[in-house]
């Protein structure tokens, strides 16, 4: 016997999604904090430092080269940038951490402003326009579309 294929609503199927991407976010919060503490144990030990980051990256985008997953590897500044941001969380620097935060937040509304500049608008004609290029355009075949 051919068992029925069960149907959802858009809602629970929304909610199923909602619930999976919390608990993702969740995860990845808790690596997050996991990494964190043990890169500050492993510092504090004198186990870790900035050159040992900066070599990590390197390593890990060499493998992501030769794997194929990007094209090219990134520059010296850009790793020093990436490095500087991973040893302020190790170190707990909390003053440039916030710096950071408050310069990536900038950063993301000045694009967010040039984005919404340069999105086309469509202006909508009220009914009364639309009445009046109506009573304009009589007899000649006229469209109320304006293009």
């Amino acid at each position: 016997m051919m068992q029925m294929p069960r149907q959802i609503s858009l809602d629970e199927l929304l909610s199923m999604l909602v619930a999976r991407i919390d608990s993702l976010s969740y995860s990845d919060e808790n690596h997050k904090t996991k990494f964190n503490i043990l890169a500050r144990a492993l510092y504090r030990k004198g186990l870790l430092d900035d050159e040992d980051i900066k070599e990590s990256i390197r390593e890990e985008h060499r493998i992501l080269k030769e794997l194929g997953v990007i094209t090219e590897l990134p520059s010296e500044d850009v790793v020093e940038a990436m490095a500087d941001s991973i040893m302020q969380w190790v170190k707990g620097d909390v003053e440039k951490i916030k710096e950071a935060m408050e310069e990536y937040e900038k950063k993301l509304r000045e694009v967010m402003q040039k984005e919404q500049a340069a999105k086309p608008k469509i202006d909508v004609a009220s009914p009364a326009v639309l009445e009046q290029l109506d009573k304009l355009n009589k007899g000649k075949g006229g469209s109320k579309l304006i293009y």
